[in-house]
């Protein structure tokens, strides 16, 4: 007997007042035996419900007695239904979600049901391309942390090849729009992006946990060292004034934009991993950003525009 379909029953019953053993099969997508067995159950643990035989009969709880499985308040409700209820939500968390508005009590649920109205999830960038954050293992690994399962994972960074390993999933995170899985590895707590996973292969080992762990300070942890790495460097430059929404664009949060200088332009100060990475992205604007530091950053930005140049001008000698 499944605690959890006792419990939907328990739900139609509160919200319905009254049912027969035919609709709350119906309601459940389960056999009529089955619903008549599990209405029985509830007697048998002391629920007050009771049968009434002949037209218009069917299963009361006693003195129309009410259940408030929730406890929750209407912000609370509207935020669980907005979070949970965007369209696209799989099967299992509509019924989910289903049950949980029969244990909302009555004048709450308005609030849920326009919470779950309330926003869409379109998976599809502007090139009518889908995109999945968390990739196509999404599932086996989400499947891995609940089940406590040790998973050989198929990883490769960007300009390398996969590689496997075997590792233990402790939990998922969703940054800036990427999934990203903590696990534990024989060199300690990593962090693995979960669109660059190849492969994801569950084992019958169970997961080391460590006693004392806690996701959301270990996912700081990682992404503070994350965080160091992605920041190491900074460029500082002066930049047209009409050049500014799209530095911002591009450099989103790395960009601090200081005073404004003489000339009309702002001086402006850009992180990255690297110098090399931050000269690179600066080449494309050289007729409206100067580079002013550091040195290293001039030079490679130099370097670039001599490769550049003669790339350039030998093709454009050879089209005439």
């Amino acid at each position: 007997m499944r605690a959890d379909r006792l419990v939907a029953a328990l739900l139609v019953l509160q919200a319905r007042g009254r049912v027969t053993a035919a609709e709350l099969a119906a309601e459940l997508e389960i056999s009529e035996r089955t619903a008549r067995r599990d209405l029985e159950a509830l007697i048998a643990s002391g629920v007050p419900v009771y049968a009434q035989r002949g037209r218009g009969g069917g299963w009361r709880l006693v003195g129309g007695a009410r259940t408030d499985l929730t406890g929750l308040t209407s912000p609370e409700v509207q935020a669980l239904f907005l979070a949970a209820g965007a369209s696209g939500a799989s099967p299992e968390l509509r019924a989910a979600l289903r049950k949980l508005l029969r244990a909302v009590p009555e004048p709450l649920r308005p609030h849920a049901e326009a919470a779950s109205r309330a926003r869409i999830v379109d998976e599809l960038d502007w090139s009518r391309t889908a995109v999945t954050a968390g990739g196509p293992h999404h599932t086996a690994l989400e499947r891995a942390v609940l089940d406590g399962r040790r998973v050989r994972l198929g990883y490769a960074r960007p300009g390398d090849e996969p590689h496997e390993r075997t590792v233990d999933p402790l939990g998922l995170v969703l940054k800036a729009g990427h999934w990203y899985m903590v696990a534990g590895t024989p060199d300690g707590l990593r962090s693995f992006r979960l669109g660059r996973v190849t492969s994801a292969e569950p084992t019958d080992e169970p997961v080391a946990r460590p006693a004392d762990f806690d996701l959301a300070a270990a996912w700081r942890s990682l992404a503070t060292r994350l965080e160091d790495r992605l920041l190491a460097a900074t460029v500082t430059a002066h930049a047209d004034q009409d050049a500014l929404p799209l530095l911002q664009r591009l450099f989103d949060g790395r960009l601090s934009i200081g005073r404004l200088l003489p000339d009309g332009r702002r001086e402006i100060e850009a992180a990255g991993p690297s110098v090399e990475v931050l000269a690179a992205q600066f080449a494309g604007l050289a007729d409206r950003v100067e580079v002013v530091g550091p040195e290293q950053a001039r030079e490679q930005l130099a370097r670039l525009g001599r490769a550049l140049t003669a790339r350039y001008e030998e093709d454009r000698v050879t089209f005439l």
